[in-house]
């Protein structure tokens, strides 16, 4: 089939270059020239592990291309997907559409025969309809459907779980347009991959509501840990113990310093907007967002109290500030509430970050940046673990405590077992542990 993706961002970019590899064409327009230019040269705007080595095996096969013109792409496309931006807006954390709704636009006025086209850009309720209306009122002898298919695609993981999702979802309820979205994603129907089709407005609201629930069982654990602080107990044990149980289960039930990124902290703000404005409000999202926000401010309060209360003068060594490993997206980090918070308090903040400094070093101003673990360390008054990137699992806590003035290692993400750093002679601080 010929596919057009609209936007390659991270959604746009990763799913293309899957949908190339399934053996479809595949033409990925964006606005951004130097983008373009630096796709048609190999050279990724993103960090995605594996994502380099996709997009060059399928540009070299002749099945994926790079433009910044949408006319020839959108005219000969079967299906042509909207993979924009939808940043929360600002003043009131609605989705801001306004890039989908030029999207569609242009798709309209550019498409020729029978043209499905898809949302595949995170959008609340309701957005396909205008979607549709926005593409009948400019071409109203146009033939097409507009169908949703959310993504779900983890950053770090995104190639995986497009190959190997745990199900796929389909927005539509014309038969011609499912037809086409089968065919779209024969590969994974022959690996039997669940495959749910329903209403476009359903299939708008799961991406929402799913987003939403991992986000809600992230902000549990971490009010758990607080709770197991308190009372003594090991939340890591706590949530292995509630995790084996199959209505639970263990996945985002690791305790830490608050949810980030692309997705949950805008995604729980639409949907309390949306819900709000449909008068359903969603008490559990909209708890879950002030307690996040909260929880992120708090853990310079943990750093601090953790060094006497006052870290003034102090040098603090972070490693990992990006909002997870295996990505390079600085969106809404907890680093971003931590880092400012030990500077306002005095401290004198070096950072390490396998991929995330270069974007780091526009957010964080006044932090010193180093260029390995060990050379952040060196000196340090304590070492501050946010971001648990493999190689920060199996440091040389000797070499470390060599290394640094005093030995105190905060570890916000439990990479490490109390008994073993203790054994090194550090103080050490952990989330929801004795």
């Amino acid at each position: 089939m010929r596919v057009t993706m609209i936007g390659a961002g991270y959604v746009g970019l990763v799913s293309g270059a899957c949908f190339a590899d399934f053996g479809h064409t595949v033409t990925c327009v964006d606005k951004a020239p130097e983008k373009i230019e630096k796709l048609k040269n190999g050279i990724m705007p993103i960090y995605e592990p594996g994502l380099d080595d996709l997009v060059k095996e399928n540009v070299d096969a002749g099945r994926l291309f790079f433009t910044t013109e949408a006319k020839d792409a959108v005219a000969n496309s079967d299906v042509v997907f909207i993979a924009v931006g939808t940043p929360s807006r600002r003043g009131d954390g609605h989705a801001d559409l306004s890039y989908v709704y030029a999207a569609a636009e242009e798709i309209a006025d550019l498409m020729s025969g029978y043209t499905i086209v898809v949302t595949k850009s995170t959008v609340p309720v309701g957005t396909g309809d205008e979607v549709e209306a926005i593409i009948r009122k400019r071409r109203p002898d146009a033939d097409f459907t507009v169908v949703s298919n959310p993504e779900f695609l983890r950053e770090g993981a995104a190639i995986g779980d497009f190959k190997r999702p745990d199900r796929v979802v389909v927005g539509t309820d014309e038969e011609r347009a499912r037809a086409k979205m089968r065919e779209l994603y024969r590969p994974l129907f022959l690996n039997e991959t669940p495959i749910l089709f329903t209403g476009r407005r359903t299939s708008e609201l799961i991406k929402y509501a799913a987003n939403a629930f991992l986000a809600m069982k992230i902000t549990f654990i971490n009010e758990v840990a607080d709770l197991c602080e308190r009372v003594g107990a090991d939340v890591q044990e706590v949530a292995r113990g509630i995790g084996l149980d199959n209505r639970i289960g263990r996945k985002f039930l690791n305790a830490g310093p608050g949810y980030g990124g692309s997705c949950f902290p805008k995604d729980t703000l639409a949907l309390v907007r949306t819900a709000q404005e449909y008068k359903a409000p969603v008490r559990l999202i909209e708890t879950t967002v002030e307690i996040n926000d909260a929880r992120k401010r708090a853990m310079a309060s943990k750093i601090i109290a953790a060094m006497g209360g006052s870290v003034a003068g102090k040098a603090i060594a972070i490693l990992g500030v990006t909002f997870k490993p295996e990505t390079d997206d600085m969106r809404d980090a907890p680093s971003l509430d931590i880092i400012p918070a030990l500077q306002a308090a005095g401290a004198q903040v070096r950072v390490f970050d396998p991929e995330g400094m270069e974007e780091a070093k526009h957010l964080l101003p006044g932090v010193e940046f180093r260029e390995g673990a060990y050379q952040c360390v060196a000196g340090a008054d304590a070492v501050v673990i946010i971001t648990e990137w493999d190689e920060f699992r199996a440091l040389d806590l000797a070499r470390v405590k060599a290394a640094v003035k005093t030995p105190t290692l905060i570890d916000l993400r439990n990479i490490y077992t109390p008994a073993e750093v203790k054994a090194h002679g550090f103080t050490y601080v952990s989330i929801g542990r004795p």
